[in-house]
């Protein structure tokens, strides 16, 4: 009886390992029920990772390696390719070419690492007409791939609700025209801050579309958890697709308790959240230092406070599902 029970134990650690190994087959298609992200099989689904930093500062960082490392060392189920659209000289706007092929590769990567990747148009402003023409040519390469989702406007910030939910929806269409299941992400306004906005006067005709919300917690407090509750209680569903322990300037010193009480926030709502950033800039919100291999691999020394922490919340979190 005793061998029996060890093997039905092994049976049952390499089912899980199998499944942990296998993320997003064993997920996959995600989908939107109530304010919900569900799987395949209509169960609650909660996405936990990184975001890489902007692609046009950090483009080292964009390669299949870093990826896997991701989903290895920090036990990602998701990462999030920052793609920036106007800063830098390597930005979208300057060079398209190149600036696609560092997504594609964080993307290309996600899929065979077997993790979600969030295709992210990492800007503060309408470019409405470079959104739609980028977004066509990505969901039509992708759309196959359960592992997609997409965030069409990372953080408006002067723009009006009226301006985003129009812009939001031509993008939209541009996408379902090509993938007509995969998770749309859509900004709100103020840093992506008031989602009691969208939450009164959201985008409808559409399925499997998700709002952003963004925080760093030692700048935003109960207010924002408060805002957020309110519009998940109006039936807005939620994603948080960029958060950190810092100041919202992304420096300062991390506050550890302000930061653990979002993530007991968001883990007892079942909310997915990703942390910003992979990057080795100087400042609190860079996981990593100089010495960081571009390729993963990375070692204590090589990770910042932030990227320390970080890994701790990612590998206990993730553990648990």
């Amino acid at each position: 009886m005793k061998s029996k029970a060890n093997f039905f134990t092994l049976i049952m650690v390499f089912v899980f390992c199998a499944s942990k190994a296998q993320f997003v087959k064993h997920h996959g298609q995600l989908r939107v029920e109530g304010t919900q992200l569900t799987d395949q099989n209509d169960n609650p689904i909660v996405l936990r990772g990184m975001s890489f930093g902007w692609h046009s500062m950090w483009p080292r960082f964009y390669n299949e390696k870093a990826v896997n490392w991701l989903k290895k060392d920090f036990s990602c189920n998701v990462v999030r390719a920052a793609m920036g659209i106007e800063l830098g000289k390597m930005s979208y706007i300057k060079e398209p070419e190149f600036s696609k092929k560092r997504i594609e590769a964080v993307v290309d990567g996600a899929i065979k690492s077997d993790v979600y990747v969030i295709i992210d148009w990492h800007s503060h402003n309408i470019n409405l007409k470079e959104a739609k023409a980028f977004f066509a040519e990505i969901s039509k390469k992708y759309a196959r791939y359960p592992n997609i989702i997409y965030e069409v406007f990372n953080e408006p910030d002067d723009e009006s609700w009226p301006e985003v939910k129009a812009y939001a929806e031509e993008v939209i269409k541009v996408i379902r025209e090509n993938d007509p299941n995969n998770i749309i992400l859509v900004g709100s306004p103020h840093w992506d801050q008031d989602v009691n906005l969208p939450a009164a006067d959201p985008i409808k005709g559409y399925s499997n579309i998700m709002y952003t919300m963004h925080f760093y917690a030692a700048t935003h407090g109960k207010d924002l958890r408060d805002r957020t509750d309110e519009a998940l209680k109006k039936g807005l569903p939620i994603f948080i697709s960029e958060s950190a322990g810092m100041e919202a300037s992304g420096d300062g010193p991390l506050n550890m308790k302000a930061w653990k009480k979002y993530i007991d926030w968001m883990e007892d709502r079942k909310l997915s959240w990703i942390t910003w950033s992979v990057s080795d800039k100087e400042e609190t919100c860079s996981i990593l230092k100089k010495s960081a291999k571009s390729d993963g691999k990375w070692r204590e020394e090589d990770l910042q406070e932030s990227g320390i922490q970080v890994r701790e919340f990612l590998r206990k979190y993730n553990s648990q599902e």
